[in-house]
C-alpha cells in the first residue's frame, strides 16, 4: 500500500491530487467516502485538471475536465456529459484508517 494523505488533508467536497510512483491521480470525498482516480480522462488520455487540487465542477457535485467540460459521476467516474460520454475514469481501490487515506496495490 502506498500510503497518499492524512484523512484531514482531503476535506469533505474537495479533490486532491497525488503521484505515486509517477503516475498521476487524484481523490475526492464525499459524504465521508474517498473516491480515488486515475488523473486521465478517456476522452484524450490527459489530466483533468489545469490548476493543482482542482477536478470539481463549481458545484463540487460533480468531477470536470477543464479540457473540455465533461462531467463524470463522483461515486462511479461514469461520464454523464461530454464528449466521452457513457465511458469513464479509471477507479482505484483506496482505504482510509486512523493514519490517513491509502492507495491498495
Amino acid at each position: 500500500m502506498h500510503f497518499l494523505c492524512a484523512s484531514s488533508d482531503l476535506a469533505e467536497g474537495h479533490s486532491r491530487a497525488f503521484s505515486v510512483a509517477g503516475e498521476p491521480l487524484f481523490g475526492v470525498r464525499r459524504q465521508g467516502k474517498v473516491h480515488l482516480y486515475r488523473n486521465r480522462c478517456p476522452h484524450r488520455g490527459i489530466p483533468l485538471n489545469w490548476a493543482a487540487d482542482r477536478f470539481l465542477d463549481d458545484s463540487a457535485s460533480l468531477i470536470h475536465c477543464a479540457h473540455h467540460g465533461a462531467l463524470f459521476l463522483i461515486e462511479s467516474g461514469e461520464c454523464v456529459a461530454g464528449p466521452c460520454e457513457g465511458q469513464w475514469l479509471e477507479a482505484l481501490d483506496c482505504r482510509e484508517d486512523s493514519q490517513g487515506i491509502w492507495l491498495r496495490g
